[in-house]
């Protein structure tokens, strides 16, 4: 059993149906799209609208380039689903619904079918670590059917190199995959009134890698104004994978997985080898589980040069307090550290052995004597004096819901309180049933994995079974959620909800999400405390390229110095 996982418009709406409401045609600024009527009834669904033009070839790392237009209504009901390049295991397991493109940048939009205009509307990123997945994988479609007063978008992004190589140059500036993500966001400003949705009502969720993103998207000026209301799930932006600590260091060492013979040393040459390297030779290297909790390619701090996405750190952002604070929707499940269960067996041995190795990427150290110190303070507090051993596995998930997701979530609501935000609603989904697998080694423990929360409310393209009690909190999730998408508050004034009042900068209060909710203080006192220490002392924060202590050096047909220094520090952070 899996576990169950995370404008102005120029344009007006010109709607035409079929005699049998089989159909839905609208016009957007591109041209007249077409969408087919769901199965089951009650939607309309439209598939693969181009949003944006991925840029091919030699040019594969730059911004994204405005999409094509046409004449004829343009078929957005076609059955194979449109992903990104990108490691062959999920692919792989629907091969004959799965077309891999390198020009992917298309939306899904579900439509209710209802004759009501200026429906609310959810834009949902997706996650997979910034290496996997597609828009399509979740939808929210028996949702929309239950509520029927709000559009959904999906899509696709650049993923793993293609998304996010960072060399800081004028052809691979790093963040290709989060700009696409911004153009998403104006292509619904542009075009979701045509679809009978309100371009001024836009909530963005994201689970996952798409939580950091939906995070990172607040953050940023480039995406200011393009929605209205935020609901990351399970993850944050100040998470040791969710940003690039040494990007140069990242991009050498992969080219030498790709070819051992790649030329590295020399700025010049390592972009030359990326522009023309292919894309299926770049994702034909397999993918590792990091140590350090972190991943390969993920979003960078850019230069500051025309159009970069962000050019100062998330935590740099945080404390300054220079973003538009918008309603959030905040939080995690109590075994995050599930999505490393399948790993223990290796892990536990491993973490015996040199439990430094397991530290997260975002930390640093004066001396080898002193991370030393650090590792074994760290595997004191979850461990105490025993080893890593099958009698304290609910240990080894608890490290790692810390270390990957919950403590970079509280780290940051405290940051957002403190920097004047008032309407942060945080959250601990605990929810399980007798399909919840039963965790390893242990006789009846049982717990929320990573993002099951996400998977309480979309549903998946393979659905899961479900118990009548799943039934019923899936309810309470999606009421939940839709109370937030439409108020900005998850408990609105009349609600038979518990009352849930928006966070302090001690974090409480939080809600408890089970089969009961229940307002609870302050969420993992003693760990949130423990990493806070840690963290003041040892925190390796992110900067652009060309601010490290090394450089690479190019000499242009002028004759003129550059330097290009590219993130050097003295640890090499390769996150997932």
């Amino acid at each position: 059993m899996a576990w169950r996982t995370c404008v102005f418009l120029l344009c007006v709406t010109a709607v035409l149906a079929d005699d049998d409401g089989d159909w839905l045609q609208v016009e957007i600024e591109q041209g007249p799209v077409r969408g087919a009527k769901d199965p089951n009834g009650d939607l309309y669904s439209f598939y693969n609208i181009p949003y944006a033009t991925g840029p091919t070839g030699e040019n594969k790392f730059k911004p994204p380039l405005p999409p094509p237009n046409w004449t004829e209504p343009f078929n957005a009901t076609a059955e194979k689903i449109i992903v990104c390049p990108q490691n062959h295991i999920i692919i792989g397991l629907m091969p004959d619904v799965i077309d891999e493109k390198e020009d992917c940048l298309v939306a899904n939009v579900f439509v209710p079918d209802t004759t009501e205009k200026d429906l609310s509307v959810v834009v949902y990123v997706h996650g997979g670590g910034y290496s996997t997945g597609f828009g399509n994988l979740y939808r929210g479609t028996q949702f929309i059917r239950e509520k029927k007063d709000f559009i959904m978008v999906t899509f696709n992004y650049r993923l793993h190199i293609h998304g996010f190589l960072c060399l800081g140059t004028e052809d691979v500036p790093g963040n290709a995959g989060m700009k696409d993500q911004v153009e998403l966001l104006r292509w619904v400003q542009k075009n979701i009134a045509s679809f009978g949705g309100n371009p001024n009502d836009v909530t963005l969720v994201g689970s996952s890698a798409g939580s950091a993103s939906v995070e990172l998207l607040m953050l940023t000026k480039s995406a200011e104004n393009l929605f209205h209301r935020v609901v990351p799930e399970s993850s944050g932006s100040l998470a040791a994978w969710a940003v690039q600590r040494d990007p140069l260091e990242i991009a050498k060492e992969y080219a030498k997985k790709i070819n051992e013979q790649a030329m590295v040393d020399d700025i010049n040459s390592l972009e030359r080898f990326y522009k023309t390297t292919s894309l299926d030779a770049m994702n034909a290297v397999p993918i590792p589980d990091r140590t350090d909790s972190a991943v390969y390619f993920s979003p960078c701090v850019e230069r500051n040069t025309n159009g970069a996405f962000l050019t100062e750190s998330p935590l740099t952002i945080l404390k300054k307090g220079d973003y538009k604070k918008l309603p959030m929707l905040y939080g995690f499940t109590n075994m995050e550290g599930l999505l490393r269960i399948d790993l223990f067996e290796t892990w536990k041995d491993n973490m015996n052995e040199n439990f430094t190795d397991f530290l997260p990427a975002d930390l640093q150290f004066g001396s080898d004597t002193e991370k030393l110190q650090v590792a074994n303070t760290v595997k004191q507090f979850y461990f105490g004096n025993d080893p890593v051993s099958n009698e304290n596995i609910l240990k080894y998930v608890d490290f790692f819901t810390d270390v990957l997701f919950t403590i970079p979530i509280l780290w940051a609501a405290k940051l957002f309180v403190e920097a004047g935000h008032t309407q942060v609603y945080m959250y601990e989904y605990v929810y399980a049933d007798e399909y919840t697998p039963v965790v390893p080694h242990t006789d009846d423990a049982r717990g929320a994995a990573h993002c099951a929360q996400t998977f309480a409310w979309l549903d998946p393209l393979v659905p899961l079974p479900e118990t009548p009690e799943y039934q019923k909190m899936r309810g309470t999730v999606r009421e939940i959620w839709h109370n937030f998408m439409k108020t900005g508050t998850p408990v609105p004034e009349g609600s038979s909800l518990p009352s849930w009042p928006a966070i302090g900068a001690d974090r409480s209060p939080h809600m408890v999400l089970n089969a009961t909710l229940e307002l609870q203080g302050i969420p993992l006192p003693l760990r949130k405390s423990f990493w806070e220490e840690i963290y003041d002392k040892h925190y390796l924060d992110s900067v652009p390229p060309g601010s490290g202590a090394g450089s690479i050096v190019q000499t242009n047909m002028f004759a003129v110095l550059t330097i290009y220094v590219l993130f050097s520090f003295t640890r090499k952070i390769i996150v997932e």
